[in-house]
């Protein structure tokens, strides 16, 4: 089951999704808010120079180093990883300068992984990552340890008070935009809100966009109301009904069904359409497993997200379906749904590179900053003059939509 052993079940889960009748616009309401474990598979870099030309620049970096000039020696370390992206040599030597002159250790531990990835026996590299992972995992484990007493704080509030319900609705809206804008759905937050209330068409954007939205929310209903307050195991039928919603009304003949072709994402090629279904079966095993249930939910949601857009078992809908089980998992333990901002694209997807070349810790660190984001904006909602609540509302000025996490 989902629910992880170590971190118990809630009795009574709040539901942060506000309730249909509080979606339906009132004629008198105010408008102030306007595979399977991954092998690793090396992502297609362009070589840009020789090796030699490399290890020339690298030379040239430390020599800058040791002259205190590390403005130069970084630019040079930067220019040698364009021309050998997966030279051992050159990651671990520019791990070791961010270690020490750019105080940045979780980068250089992640370049450490990296350079082990390609060349195991790396002496240096198992010297430099018995150093850093030690510092690394206990800066993670404050991280969530401090979302851990944010969750606390806002499961002792009262989500019904009106305060609390607005933002709630807020929050939806938010959530929908933004997941269907990380796929390219160019409806503004004002133009997702109104087909969300009043199922009214928006001039000039395209029917399928329309679908879209009202994919992700029935997706999100549907999910709310059979599976946060229930204990029992998703299923790999439970995916496909999810999936079914989501892709119901943009194409219905695909929607809760795997894919029966080859896909492509960008470098990443999926597994075969042949071996979906017996990866799928693995990762609900995965999903029930002691393993995982001794997992932080913020890591187990991050990672089921991350395993599900690796299998990509369908032809669209998949990194809405990801996010949807991330969100289910984090909602039965007891956080809100997390929003993943449109302006953040890249910077999710490299994360999922990241764990694609052997790495899913970037990915797991961006999901747990998300959390506590969406965190802040509901335990900032209860003062009227809150920054975060304040950025909920849309700036009639001009028509940027804005939300600061």
């Amino acid at each position: 089951m989902i629910c992880p052993r170590k971190f118990n079940c809630l009795t009574g889960i709040q539901n942060f999704l506000p309730e249909v009748n509080e979606i339906e616009l009132k004629s008198d309401e105010s408008r102030n808010f306007d595979e399977f474990n991954k092998v690793f598979s090396t992502p297609k870099y362009k070589i840009h120079g020789s090796e030699k030309e490399a290890l020339t620049a690298v030379q040239m970096a430390l020599k800058m180093k040791d002259s205190m000039k590390f403005e130069k020696a970084k630019k040079l370390f930067e220019h040698a990883l364009v021309l050998q992206p997966l030279h051992p040599e050159v990651l671990n030597h520019y791990a070791e300068f961010l270690e020490e002159n750019g105080n940045d250790v979780i980068t250089a531990d992640h370049l450490y992984v990296k350079t082990l990835i390609l060349c195991p026996n790396h002496s240096r590299a198992l010297v430099n990552r018995r150093r850093t992972l030690p510092l690394v995992e206990t800066m993670d484990q404050q991280e969530l340890d401090r979302i851990d007493r944010k969750r606390t704080n806002l499961m002792s509030l009262n989500l019904n008070r009106s305060s609390m319900k607005r933002i709630k609705k807020e929050v939806y809206f938010l959530h929908i935009h933004h997941t269907l804008a990380i796929e390219g759905n160019t409806m503004s937050l004002a133009q997702t809100r109104t087909v969300v209330e009043t199922k009214a068409v928006v001039p000039g954007k395209s029917i399928m966009e329309h679908n879209e939205i009202l994919g992700l929310e029935s997706a999100l209903r549907y999910m709310n109301k059979t599976f946060v307050n229930h204990s029992e195991t998703l299923t790999v039928l439970d995916i496909l009904e999810i999936h079914k919603r989501v892709l119901g009304h943009v194409d219905p003949l695909s929607s809760g069904t795997f894919r029966s072709n080859q896909v492509f994402v960008g470098d990443y090629v999926p597994p075969a359409a042949s071996e979906v279904a017996y990866l799928m079966e693995k990762f609900v095993d995965w999903l029930r497993s002691e393993d995982m249930q001794f997992l932080h939910p913020v890591k187990q949601a991050a990672l089921a997200h991350y395993k599900l857009a690796h299998i990509h078992p369908f032809v669209d809908g998949n990194g809405r379906t990801a996010r949807l089980l991330m969100n289910l998992i984090l909602m039965r333990a007891g956080y809100p749904p997390v929003i993943i901002r449109k302006q953040d694209r890249s910077v999710y997807f490299n994360a999922l590179q990241m764990a694609n070349e052997g790495d899913a810790r970037p990915f797991v660190r961006f999901i747990a900053h998300c959390t506590e984001c969406t965190l802040n904006v509901f335990l900032n909602a209860q003062k009227c003059d809150a920054p975060c609540f304040k950025a909920l509302k849309k700036k009639m000025s001009n028509r940027t939509d804005i939300i600061s996490l």
